[in-house]
């Protein structure tokens, strides 16, 4: 009986899953189809992740959720007993009956700015489309300047990133729009669409990223989409950031990699149907931590072989910086699978 109730109680409150998450989860905000918060307890942060939609139960059920950091996982119930500190599942379905019997307003939507055309929102699928288009080639341009300066020399398969000389920046709603060079890199989902764009905005040498506040943003869908360089088949490598991607491609030239942007976005990120085995690029920090076990739980459960690959120092690029290629190479062959040091190493 208790589970039963459960099951429905669940299912309701994933149909209110936003309200859900603004009441018990008020320190999170909404990113696309995903509420995002630091953890089950409401702690402000984004490793932290629920859906906003999705069917009625099941994988994918809207109100179910991730934690990339700890690699917890649970429903609406569950953040219901930890925000609320409940040990009896009685308190637990008392709250929720009072909850689901409440009025709750609409969820909020996207509004139009002023000056935009219908249909395309700030962040939106459509408006990153637009800058990715916007933008040139990357070969000759302060993007392979400033990785130059990050040690990244091969930059063969990166059409997944651009270069825009003028992208807009604004630290905030209330300042004005500056103007800096940016690094744009496409957002695909696994039928290769773009569904948003992610900026780097650099200093106008390319020495490094632009002095200001937040030089890194993304726009659009990201959750289980990446920054995709090679076509993905029975081995893939995914890591966070992409200069942490491409760095182990500087002796691996030829293996399938994508850049999840974030923790959380690389816990989450979809498997092709070709994947038999996954090499997962942890970054040496607790988020990372947390995304790396997540990730290998989830491959493993659907019959992917998947393999940490571990750097010496804090990630992959500082790595590269530090102890030379060389290095690198040695440090990965040690990790990756014999088949594929011999497929795709190069030597």
């Amino acid at each position: 009986m208790a589970r039963h109730d459960a099951s429905d109680l669940a299912i309701r409150l994933g149909r209110n899953a936003e309200a859900v998450c603004r009441h018990y989860l008020s320190n999170g905000r909404r990113q696309g189809r995903y509420w995002m918060v630091g953890d089950v307890r409401n702690t402000p942060g984004r490793s932290m992740f629920v859906r906003l939609s999705g069917p009625a139960s099941g994988a994918g059920a809207a109100g179910h959720w991730t934690d990339a950091a700890t690699a917890e996982y649970g429903d609406l119930l569950d953040v219901i007993r930890e925000a609320l500190g409940f040990v009896d599942f009685k308190d637990v379905a008392e709250e929720a009956r009072r909850f689901l019997s409440l009025p709750h307003p609409e969820p909020e939507k996207t509004r139009t700015p002023t000056g935009r055309a219908p249909g395309i929102t700030v962040g939106s699928p459509e408006a990153s489309r637009r800058l990715f288009a916007m933008s040139q080639p990357i070969g000759g341009t302060l993007v392979e300047t400033y990785f130059r300066n990050r040690g990244i020399t091969a930059l063969h398969g990166t059409a997944s990133l651009r270069f825009h000389p003028r992208c807009y920046y604004r630290p905030d709603e209330h300042s004005p729009t500056e103007i800096w060079p940016a690094m744009v890199a496409s957002v695909t989902d696994l039928a290769g669409r773009q569904t948003g764009a992610h900026r780097t905005w650099l200093s106008p040498d390319g020495s490094g990223k632009a002095p200001v506040e937040t030089p890194r943003r993304a726009m659009g869908d990201l959750l289980g989409h990446a920054v995709r360089f090679g076509v993905a088949g029975r081995v893939l490598a995914a890591g966070e950031g992409i200069e942490t991607v491409l760095s182990p491609r500087q002796v691996l030239p030829h293996m399938p990699m994508l850049a999840a942007l974030s923790a959380a976005h690389l816990a989450a990120c979809q498997f092709p149907a070709t994947l038999r085995r996954l090499y997962v690029l942890r970054d040496r920090d607790p988020a990372g931590d947390g995304a790396r076990d997540s990730l290998i739980a989830r491959a493993t459960s659907v019959g992917i072989e998947a393999i940490a690959v571990s750097p010496v120092a804090g990630d992959f690029n500082e790595d590269l910086r530090r102890r030379g290629v060389d290095a690198l190479r040695a440090a990965l062959k040690e990790q990756l699978h014999p088949e594929d040091v011999a497929r795709f190493m190069e030597r």
